[in-house]
């Protein structure tokens, strides 16, 4: 997962960022991954990181997150303690989010 991270969203956000953040919702609702807290904490991290070069990358990526904002409640339900805390924490972040570049017009 830190790998992943380093590559996809802890840096900044890329192209690669945006296609892959809906691998990521599957990966975190699905109940034989085994580190649903690391991907749902990777989502959390994309949302928060930046590329101010490329804002439009920036709004897809954090779009792409913020559309899973209904798989982050119900992750918050989970039975796996480490995985509710998680998507809280999530779901705090999407319903908290107001970054520059993500603003309506």
């Amino acid at each position: 997962m830190s790998d992943l991270g380093l590559w996809l969203g802890e840096l900044a956000v890329f192209d690669a960022t945006v296609e892959t953040v809906p691998f990521l919702w599957d990966l975190a609702v699905t109940d034989s991954v085994t580190n649903r807290p690391g991907v749902i904490k990777l989502l959390q991290t994309i949302l928060e990181h930046a590329n101010p070069p490329e804002i439009e990358v920036q709004q897809a990526a954090h779009r792409a997150v913020l559309d899973g904002g209904s798989a982050a409640d119900v992750l918050a339900r989970d039975g796996d303690a480490a995985v509710r805390a998680a998507a809280r924490d999530l779901v705090a972040a999407i319903d908290g989010h107001v970054c520059e570049s993500c603003r309506p017009a």
